[in-house]
């Protein structure tokens, strides 16, 4: 077996496509002369006998050369919804309906790339997430995105706009992932795309304009094959700056794409429907059983389309979720408890200048006192150690100090002189 080298000289090369062993994994020679086949004309190979052959004569000429499932049952190393579940608890604290969705659907969708031809076509459930800004959507896809084995990209909609307009085009959610698979098409149509703020391409009015609404519904018009499962046709260096390059296309089917946004102001809506639905002498009754804390554990997709998403991008988004707003006792959890909490980071970049830093307990309840009082959710949490760490971050590297202990009185003065609070 010829492996990869560094010069990529000689004449070893596939037979097949003219690769040199610096542009392949394995050449593997033929026992009957001097002949090799690269991994990537084996791929091909693979795919031919899907293609062409029956399922079972492709399983039986696959099962020959190692390769090939037997069955449609999923594979040992794919990640069951309670590990993936696991894993997100480690970084995200609450939230456990949003984990147990993005589990399921995570699980399920290693389950459709696995599965073999046959009468029953699994389809992919695209999700929505709707949460106030804080409470970890983009954490959420950040972190599925570290336990992966398959391209996983986060895109923006705020700078989407139709085909013609300032901005970028709909396309570009698959250049980015495109980007994530190292412009293996094949790959990326087996990814995962994060569309985050969903809600700013919401429509503008809910009557139609006889202007364009070309950065609200003329996007959600074009999100509309993306979404159900089409070709596209990928440019990608981008198509405004490079017209005259040739197109990738990209086959979105199997990409699964889960959507985020605060959508401000939808609690209304959803209480206006809520209050709508209560008719009679039993009126007050039901309307005491509703949480007027969190209306949006009751949102439902009308209330989506009250706010402005069309019925058709809805329908393409058939699993709906809800992330709760944080209370005091998990804004203190996400203070310090998860891998990647605001403390332990503070503490690790005093910890590289050799000084142990700390916190103390009425420090840390004062803060997330603050961060309520702002309405910020997680990311005020940031905000207020940042403003608090500012001048120990500038002097302590200068100074000759091995430890430091953050007080609540110090965090309350550095507080009023920033005239925060």
């Amino acid at each position: 077996m010829a492996k990869k080298n560094n010069n990529g000289s000689g004449s070893v090369k596939c037979s097949f496509c003219g690769k040199e062993p610096s542009f392949t994994d394995i050449l593997v020679p033929s026992p009957l002369g001097d002949a090799y086949i690269c991994s990537d004309c084996v791929d091909q190979i693979e795919g031919l006998l899907k293609d062409y052959f029956s399922d079972e004569d492709a399983q039986k000429a696959l099962s020959k050369s190692g390769k090939g499932d037997k069955s449609d049952q999923p594979k040992k190393d794919i990640p069951t919804p309670r590990q993936i579940c696991d894993f997100l608890n480690q970084y995200v604290i609450g939230q456990d309906d949003a984990k147990k969705y993005l589990s399921v659907a995570v699980y399920n969708h290693y389950k459709r790339l696995a599965q073999t031809r046959d009468d029953v076509d699994i389809e992919k459930s695209n999700i929505i997430m709707v949460g106030p800004t804080g409470t970890g959507k983009t954490l959420l896809a950040k972190t599925i995105a570290r336990q992966l084995d398959v391209p996983f990209a986060i895109v923006d909609a705020t700078v989407l706009t139709e085909a013609g307009y300032v901005g970028e085009d709909i396309e570009s959610l698959l250049v980015r992932l495109l980007q994530a698979a190292d412009y293996d098409v094949a790959k990326a149509e087996r990814g995962i795309v994060f569309i985050d703020e969903i809600d700013k391409i919401a429509r503008k009015g809910d009557n139609p304009s006889i202007t364009r609404d070309v950065s609200g519904e003329g996007v959600q018009q074009g999100l509309l094959k993306l979404l159900e499962g089409s070709v596209v046709n990928v440019p990608p260096n981008g198509g405004r700056k490079h017209p005259e390059q040739k197109m990738i296309a990209v086959d979105t089917k199997n990409i699964l794409f889960i959507c985020g946004g605060a959508f401000d102001g939808i609690e209304r809506k959803i209480a206006h429907r809520l209050n709508t639905h209560v008719v009679g002498f039993t009126g007050r009754a039901e309307r005491s059983k509703i949480d007027s804390d969190n209306y949006l554990k009751y949102i439902a997709p009308q209330d989506l389309k009250s706010f402005g998403l069309i019925p058709e991008i809805i329908g393409r988004l058939p699993v709906l979720v809800h992330l709760d707003p944080l209370d005091r006792e998990a804004l203190l959890k996400v203070l310090t408890e998860p891998k990647n909490a605001i403390i332990r980071q503070y503490e690790k970049l005093f910890a590289m200048d050799g000084v142990k830093l700390s916190f103390a307990p009425d420090t840390l309840d004062f803060i997330v006192d603050k961060a309520i009082e702002y309405k910020l959710g997680a990311r005020g949490l940031r905000t207020i150690v940042e403003t608090i760490m500012i001048d120990p971050m500038y002097e302590t590297p200068s100074a000759k100090v091995d430890e430091l202990v953050i007080t609540k009185e110090y965090a309350e003065e550095k507080i009023r002189k920033a005239y925060i609070g």
